[in-house]
């Protein structure tokens, strides 16, 4: 029987082919990589995420096997996969004498603690080791703002970019400008030609047909034989290359619009492969910093505007994750308690916008950042859905969705359940701003411009009973005193008829 000493495990969403551990062949190692049912199972995932996360661990596996590494690779469907990280790995530290156990540290507080408490019971020696893979540590951002009044994203954006020395002259930022947010609002004019997504074409069958197999619970659409995301470096990488040389140029411009017939417009979709470590934040900034550099048609607004997503956000969520949970996973600040709407299952409302947005989620594991915020956030946020339900739906609907990057943006700054931990306001918003970013008013049932009657556009009841609801915790934000001054002014009258509203509408919220 062949024996190891060190058991190695790798979860799916550390398929960091640049990992230290796999620099060079040791034949004392053995790794272990394996599908089971309660990753996919602590909430409803979307099939094409699960489909997107094993098929990528499954050609993982193959490429350390061509490198000369050994794997133990469990199959979710595979007789003598027990589902469970404990039982494997105890089997194998029993069937190949391993000495000793590691682990690459998780994103996720939950697979924290339970490889924490596994390691503590063995009786061999473990080490956890870093995934190597963020600009920070998980304690950096606690750090940074020990001493500081307010936990503000911009200032820890600013201090990476000097750290690190991105889109910078000497001690200045490139452009004499850090921020160039003002310019990435603009909606797609109405002759404005987009170009079509690159997309990719796997037959996923065999993967599908295991999962049928192990009957994994799922939601979503998938077409087996034209699964459209990298299950591969090379293949994120070819993605990368395609959004600097076509999407690049306009996505700053248009990163907050939204388009009913064009469900990715200029964003990357690179996060999936970023997420599960295919490739490095790093080397997608390097990418975009030297296309701005040294091509004239990417201005600094579309690079910065990137950038900012990566750097910024990305780092600043998974600090506030690690220095807020577990606790965080229970803020409910707007003690929000309805139910999460059937219709978040199906896409089947009238409301045009909410369709558009839940039907793309549905059909692909995706939508973007102001899709999930000022569409489907916002209507959960203007409606009082209780936050874990909401956190719930995202986690599993879409393909990008890890607890640590997830929570943060859906509890927090979506919902503003931590009552103001990550965002300074709430992100809410009536059917103006929707009609201002979109065209998705332009063919929906309900009238934008009306706030009252039956054909009222909900989102405005909603909203104004929203701000009515929580003006107690809201009215003192100066940035929200201009709002609760248009509020004043509608006068008693008025108001009662669009609380009166609202409440028609929460109280059959599933016929909207």
């Amino acid at each position: 029987m062949r024996t190891y000493t060190t058991l190695r495990l790798i979860l799916g969403d550390q398929l960091n082919e640049q990992h230290s551990w796999f620099r060079q062949v040791d034949n004392q190692v053995l790794y272990v990589m394996m599908e089971i049912e309660p990753e996919s199972a602590y909430v409803t995932h979307h099939i094409q995420k699960i489909v997107g996360i094993f098929g990528a661990m499954r050609q993982f596996n193959t490429q350390l096997k061509a490198n000369g590494h050994a794997v133990c690779y469990y199959k979710i469907s595979d007789q003598n996969n027990q589902q469970s990280f404990a039982d494997n790995v105890d089997t194998l530290i029993h069937q190949y004498q391993i000495q000793h156990f590691e682990y690459q540290l998780p994103d996720e507080y939950r697979l924290d603690q339970l490889l924490r408490t596994y390691c503590n019971q063995l009786n061999i020696t473990s080490l956890a080791v870093d995934s190597e893979h963020f600009y920070t540590q998980r304690e950096d951002l606690t750090l940074f703002f020990k001493q500081k009044k307010a936990t503000i994203m911009e200032s820890f954006y600013r201090a990476m970019r000097k750290k690190h020395d991105i889109l910078m002259e000497d001690t200045e930022p490139v452009g004499g400008i850090w921020n160039y947010d003002k310019e990435n609002r603009k909606k797609i004019p109405r002759k404005h030609s987009i170009e079509a997504p690159y997309l990719l074409k796997h037959d996923v069958g065999s993967i599908y047909k295991d999962i049928q197999t192990a009957n994994l619970k799922y939601i979503g659409h998938i077409v087996p034989k034209a699964f459209i995301w990298p299950l591969n470096r090379q293949e994120a990488l070819n993605l990368l290359d395609d959004f600097l040389q076509r999407m690049l140029p306009f996505f700053g411009l248009y990163q907050d619009a939204m388009h009913q017939e064009h469900w990715s417009l200029y964003h990357s979709r690179l996060s999936f492969s970023l997420n599960i470590k295919l490739i490095s934040p790093k080397e997608v900034i390097v990418a975009v910093e030297k296309v701005y550099r040294h091509n004239k048609v990417v201005d600094i607004a579309q690079a910065e505007g990137f950038i900012r997503q990566i750097l910024g956000w990305r780092e600043f969520m998974r600090g506030i994750y690690w220095r807020e949970m577990p606790g965080y996973q229970q803020l409910n600040k707007l003690d929000a308690q309805r139910d999460l709407p059937a219709f978040f299952w199906t896409g089947n409302t009238k409301m045009n916008c909410l369709q558009k947005a839940i039907q793309q989620s549905l059909d692909y594991g995706y939508a973007h950042h102001i899709q999930r915020l000022m569409i489907t956030g916002n209507f959960c946020l203007i409606s009082g859905i209780n936050p874990t339900d909401v956190d719930n739906w995202y986690l599993g609907i879409y393909m990008d969705a890890f607890e640590w990057v997830e929570i943060t943006n859906t509890r927090g700054m979506s919902q503003f359940a931590d009552g103001g931990i990550v965002g300074t306001k709430p992100y809410c918003a009536s059917a103006n701003y929707i009609n201002k970013m979109s065209n998705y008013c332009q063919n929906c049932h309900y009238n934008k411009k009306e706030k009252t009657g039956d054909k009222a556009c909900p989102f405005n009841a909603l909203y104004w009973n929203f701000i009515h609801q929580h003006k107690n915790l809201l009215k003192s934000n100066p940035r929200m005193s201009m709002v609760y001054h248009i509020w004043e002014k509608f006068g008693s009258k008025e108001q009662d008829i669009i609380l009166q509203q609202a409440s028609k509408y929460l109280n059959n919220i599933e016929q909207l």
